[in-house]
């Protein structure tokens, strides 16, 4: 089949019964959405926002690496003694390992009690005292020196445990800002001192090499501490925007709730109101007819009649529009059965026809038949396949000019499959309104503009029975071009299936696609 402008649910309106995947959100909610979505995406302000959470990552960092610097400072101890031999480098250690647990006790106290941002300062504060007096300790290791040493041994060895000092410091320090530099200003101030007063080399060197690193591992550190701070915000804008989700979720679950009982609620009063519309419909075309046909006598006055005759008309009319309104309630409760036999697209094309013929001769408008032979018969319903055909027809023969042709044929698709396509040469539909004519009550402009105006729901409800035996519809047209329509149904309902074209060459002929 050529293409065409097909009935996919993402192009038709929400009114269109066939499509129910559209999604009616809250527009509050959505706006939330996206504040906090344009949150998300820009960068974190103000870094006191998280001082809480990065003091507890802090606590939490020191505990978890309670035991390298006990073990840094025994290792120094123990080759200190070995190289200077004096017993002030046990004392040292001592007062290292006195001012490390002092630091994991608080640390342990601030894990147990609940942090708040009114005592995150204190909580802060102590932790960079602690940190001061830690590098108290590590300025008192500055300050030793070793006379009996020979050569530029102690020099390197302090030079390395205070570049060791400062790494440890920086890296368990990362997210408690500043540490760094208040542990280890103190010590290269005690060197620095030392240098000025011995004018050596050795010492100055010392000092600029621990300085430099001093000022280099801040560095890093307060880089790391901004990716985390980053991090952290960015965790938080993720948060709530998973909440704002959420909430978007509920509001929109509980809508689609509230309009499945709303259409629920519907379908089930139409149901019910279809008996109590019906009878006196009933009664009121069976009294007309009689009265119409002067069942019962002449009438006196003729204008009695053509009265009849009107109420007749208003009510098949009214009967037609209830018929399809119950139709369409159906569809969309899903509770529209199929009754599926075999059937002749051929033979329901022409009843169909032979219903209309009689319109179409008062309009003067020809009904071209263009049937390929020998057509097998399809599994389907007949009822609702009349219904299709009828249907369209209907709308060629209402829209056609006088004098106009309609075009109908039957025949075989590319896939193996059967159509029936209907063209006309009327006023034809604006592209933009194609849409709107295949939404459920939705009329053209030059349907409205028309003395024969319909409900609106002929092609929705074609649509409906087409996509229930799985198979497809097609509007084609153009302004004043005329419109084409066509009704596919699948190889699979086919009982005789062929192969299609592709496969069988020898066919093509007889496949021909309706362009």
């Amino acid at each position: 089949m050529s293409s065409g402008v097909s009935t996919n649910p993402d192009r038709i309106p929400d009114k269109t019964i066939v499509d129910r995947s559209r999604q009616h959100r809250n527009k509050a909610v959505s706006k939330a959405v996206r504040a906090t979505r344009e949150r998300l995406q820009s960068s974190a302000n103000g870094t006191h926002a998280f001082d809480r959470d990065l003091l507890s990552l802090h606590v939490q960092t020191m505990l978890h690496s309670a035991l390298i610097i006990p073990v840094f400072v025994v290792m120094v101890t123990v080759i200190g003694l070995y190289i200077n031999g004096d017993a002030s480098f046990f004392s040292w250690g001592l007062v290292t390992l006195a001012i490390h647990s002092v630091n994991l006790l608080l640390a342990k106290k601030a894990s147990r009690s609940t942090l708040t941002n009114a005592g995150t300062p204190v909580w802060r504060r102590l932790f960079l005292g602690g940190q001061i007096l830690m590098g108290c300790s590590w300025a008192a290791f500055s300050a030793t020196s070793c006379a009996a040493c020979g050569g530029d041994s102690f020099y390197f060895f302090k030079g390395v445990v205070l570049l060791v000092a400062i790494a440890i410091s920086a890296m368990g320090n990362v997210l408690l800002r500043q540490a760094v530099l208040v542990s280890f200003a103190l010590p290269i101030a005690v060197l620095a001192f030392r240098a000025m007063l011995s004018h050596q080399m050795l010492d100055i060197g010392l000092t600029a090499l621990c300085a430099t690193a001093l000022l280099l591992f801040h560095y890093i550190a307060d880089r790391l501490y901004r990716s985390n701070l980053s991090l952290m915000a960015y965790q938080s804008e993720k948060d709530d925007l998973i909440a704002e989700l959420e909430v978007a979720k509920s509001v929109s679950d509980e809508a689609r709730r509230r309009a499945e009982e709303a259409n629920l609620a519907k379908s089930r009063f139409l149901a019910s109101m279809s008996h109590e519309l019906r009878t006196p419909l009933n009664a009121i075309l069976g009294f007309s007819e009689v009265m119409n046909t002067e069942v019962l006598g002449p009438l006196a006055n003729p204008t009695y009649r053509e009265y009849a005759g009107d109420i007749h008309r208003s009510g098949q009319h009214l009967l037609n529009l209830i018929n399809e309104i119950l139709d369409l309630s159906r569809i969309e409760a899903g509770r529209y059965e199929l009754s599926e036999d075999a059937l002749s697209l051929l033979e329901v094309a022409e009843d169909c026809i032979g219903m209309v013929q009689l319109r179409a001769r008062a309009k003067n408008i020809t009904i071209r038949q263009q049937f390929e032979p020998d057509l097998p018969q399809v599994w389907a319903d007949e009822k609702s396949m009349r219904q299709v055909i009828l249907n369209l027809l209907s709308n060629a023969v209402k829209f056609a000019g006088q004098g106009d042709e309609v075009v109908v044929k039957v025949g075989w698709t590319a896939g193996g499959g059967q159509y029936v396509a209907i063209r006309d040469n009327g006023p034809g539909i604006a592209e933009e309104e194609i849409p709107v004519v295949l939404s459920a009550f939705g009329q053209g402009s030059i349907a409205i503009k028309s003395a024969e105006q319909g409900t609106g729901l002929g092609l929705p409800i074609v649509q409906a029975i087409l996509a229930k035996h799985d198979g497809q519809f097609i509007l084609k047209s153009k302004l004043r071009e005329g419109t084409e329509v066509i009704a596919i149904l699948p190889a699979t309902r086919v009982l005789q299936s062929l192969p299609a074209v592709a496969d069988i060459p020898a066919v093509q002929p007889r496949r021909r696609s309706f362009a």
